[in-house]
């Protein structure tokens, strides 16, 4: 059985691929555990360039036909994944490796069943290494949705969560949010399913793969949130059975 599964959902981002995997590959080979790196490309139509990457280093390749979101791209590489702890992060490894080695830990030997990079936390280094902009529309959108969707949990959009495989399982498979809002979503369908989660401290090592609009895609997102209330009233996220 594969023990780690890294996926990672890629648009148009073959040179990010390209410039950060090997620092991944490079820390993985260090690790004495069995792992898979999944890149998804989300309907990127680029010739190819992701698979070619992918590719040179041994990565997994799935290709989605349309370009549909972030959030469609890390269900497809969470469904296909086959390690017993599955964790999705951005395409330039946002984050230092001791923060995955950190996140593997309490998914293993503390049993938490999700365990999420929060970036508000003291021990954090992120938001000094950002632009005010950016750091403003992100602080604002976690204090709506800490708020109001996700139980209080202020940082739903940092770019590293893990999972035990049957959490992946559950939390995918019922999934309905393609974008960015995902992140949101999966918080709140994990609360109401009283998960065990775990929020950890993160550090910032390349701001490379940000393609985020703070401002266009934090309304699109917010418009999301309204759909994920009347998806969990409707029963839209119910339990598969198997």
């Amino acid at each position: 059985m594969i023990h780690l599964s890294i996926i990672i959902p890629s648009y148009k981002n073959a040179i990010i691929l390209d410039n950060n995997l090997p620092y991944l590959i490079t820390n993985l080979a260090k690790c004495d555990l069995t792992h898979e790196i999944i890149v998804v490309d989300d309907g990127s139509n680029d010739n190819g360039q992701p698979k070619e990457i992918a590719t040179k280093y041994n990565c997994k390749f799935i290709l989605s036909d349309l370009n549909k979101g972030k959030g469609s791209a890390v269900r497809l590489g969470m469904l296909n994944a086959s390690g017993k702890y599955r964790i999705f992060t951005d395409a330039d490894i946002p984050y230092v490796f001791e923060n995955i080695t950190n996140m593997l830990y309490y998914l293993d030997f503390k049993e938490f069943e999700m365990v999420v990079g929060d970036r508000t936390l003291e021990q954090s280094k992120y938001f000094s290494e950002i632009t005010a902009s950016r750091n403003l529309g992100s602080k604002l959108f976690s204090f709506i949705v800490g708020r109001f969707i996700a139980g209080g949990q202020f940082d739903t959009q940092c770019g590293l969560k893990g999972f035990r495989d049957y959490i992946a399982n559950d939390l995918f498979s019922v999934s309905k949010i393609n974008g960015f809002t995902l992140d949101v979503e999966l918080f709140y369908i994990a609360y109401k399913r009283n998960y065990d989660i775990k929020c950890i401290p993160v550090t910032l090592r390349s701001n490379e793969g940000n393609s985020v609009n703070v401002f266009v895609h934090g309304i699109k997102m917010l418009f999301d949130l309204p759909k994920i209330i009347f998806n969990f009233y409707t029963k839209k996220y119910s339990k598969k059975n198997g």
